[in-house]
C-alpha cells in the first residue's frame, strides 16, 4: 500500500498523514456512517466493511456502499486500518469497552468516532491499547437520503485528536471529504455540541410549532384554486413560511442579533400579549414555547422594558 506524508518542518516534526488508500470499516450503517462510508470511498479510501444490525441498516450499507461485506462487530474492527464508530453518542462509551474487552483493535488502528458531544477521551479504552484516537463529528444533519453525501462537501467538521499528529491526520482525512475541519478542544466539546443542537434540533421545533399555527390559522375556504390546507408537510403553510424564515436564517447569519425584526424586537406589548392570547386559544405549550423565546429575543434585541415585563412575569 502506497503511502503519503507531509513534512511539517515549521513544527519541527515530521508527521506521516495517513496511507493514500486505507482500509475502513464502519461499525453502524446508520445515516451518519453510511454517508462518511461514500464520502471516504469517494475520496479513494476502501470500505471492505460494515457492521449493521436492522433491517434498514442492512439496506442502507447494501445501497450506499455495495462493494463493502456486512459483518460482525470484532471482525470490522479486526480489519480496518480505519475504524469508524458511527453510532449514537449514549452507546459510544459501551461500544469502545466492548472493542477493548475484545482485543479485536490491532495497535496502531486509526479510531475515529463521529459524536459531537465527546472528544477523544472516550476513546481511552483503545488508545491505551495503541490505537490511535480522533473525533470527527460532521456539523450536518442526517435524512438517510442521498443529499446527505452531498452537503458533506459543504459542512464542517468538529475535530479532536490528543496531539498534532492526530490532528494532521483528522484534517486531512476530513478535507479529503470535501469537508471543513474545525479544531474544537476536549474540553469543550460539550459546549460545542450543544451550540449546535440549540441551532439546529430547536430551529426544527420552531419551524414546526410555526407551521401548526399557520395551518389553524388557515382552515376553511380559501381564494379560488388554493390548496387546501391539510396535515401533510409540503403544503401551503410550508409554502407561505418558507421564503421568510430562509430570509431570517440568511440575515441572522450575515447580521448577528442585528436581524431581529417584528413585534417583539420593536417592544410592541400589545401585539405580543395577542399574540400569547391567540397561541393560548390553539395550545398552550406552544404559547410556552412562544413566550420563552419571545423574552430571549426581547432580551437580545434590549427592546421595551414593559415588553420585558409582561413576559416576565407571564413565565413565572
Amino acid at each position: 500500500m502506497t503511502s503519503r506524508s507531509v513534512n511539517f518542518d515549521d513544527d519541527n516534526s515530521g508527521v506521516d498523514l495517513p496511507p493514500a488508500r486505507l482500509t475502513v470499516g464502519v461499525i453502524s450503517a446508520g445515516r451518519v456512517g453510511s454517508a462518511l462510508g461514500v464520502a471516504l470511498e469517494r475520496a479513494g479510501h476502501v470500505v471492505f466493511g460494515v457492521a449493521a444490525i436492522s433491517d434498514e441498516s442492512v439496506h442502507r450499507a447494501q445501497t450506499r456502499l455495495p462493494d463493502s461485506v456486512i459483518l460482525p462487530v470484532e471482525q470490522v474492527a479486526a480489519r480496518a486500518e480505519l475504524l469508524l464508530l458511527a453510532v449514537p453518542d449514549a452507546e459510544l462509551p459501551g461500544l469502545v469497552r466492548g472493542l477493548a474487552a475484545s482485543g479485536a483493535v490491532r495497535p496502531g488502528t486509526i479510531v475515529a468516532h463521529t459524536s459531537g458531544a465527546n472528544g477523544v477521551n472516550v476513546l481511552a479504552p483503545l488508545t491505551d491499547q495503541g490505537a490511535l484516537g480522533l473525533a470527527i463529528h460532521p456539523a450536518m444533519t442526517f435524512t438517510g437520503h442521498d443529499e446527505d453525501i452531498d452537503r458533506l462537501a459543504n459542512s464542517c467538521f468538529g475535530i479532536t485528536a490528543a496531539d498534532e499528529i492526530g490532528y494532521a491526520i483528522a484534517q486531512a482525512l476530513v478535507i479529503e471529504m470535501g469537508g471543513e475541519p474545525v479544531r474544537v478542544a476536549e474540553d469543550q466539546r460539550t459546549l460545542y455540541h450543544a451550540a449546535l443542537a440549540h441551532g439546529s434540533n430547536h430551529l426544527v421545533t420552531v419551524i414546526v410549532d410555526a407551521v401548526a399555527a399557520l395551518r389553524e390559522s388557515l382552515a376553511g375556504p380559501g381564494v379560488f384554486g388554493q390548496q387546501t390546507v391539510d396535515d401533510q408537510p409540503g403544503g401551503l403553510p410550508e409554502r407561505l413560511i418558507a421564503p421568510l424564515v430562509s430570509a431570517a436564517l440568511d440575515n441572522a447569519l450575515r447580521r448577528g442579533k442585528s436581524a431581529l425584526t417584528g413585534p417583539v424586537a420593536r417592544g410592541d406589548v400589545d401585539a405580543v400579549a395577542a399574540h400569547l392570547d391567540a397561541l393560548e386559544n390553539v395550545d398552550d405549550r406552544l404559547a410556552a414555547a412562544y413566550r420563552a423565546m419571545s423574552l430571549r429575543t426581547a432580551e437580545l434585541a434590549q427592546t421595551n422594558p414593559a415588553l420585558l415585563d409582561l413576559l416576565a412575569k407571564e413565565g413565572r
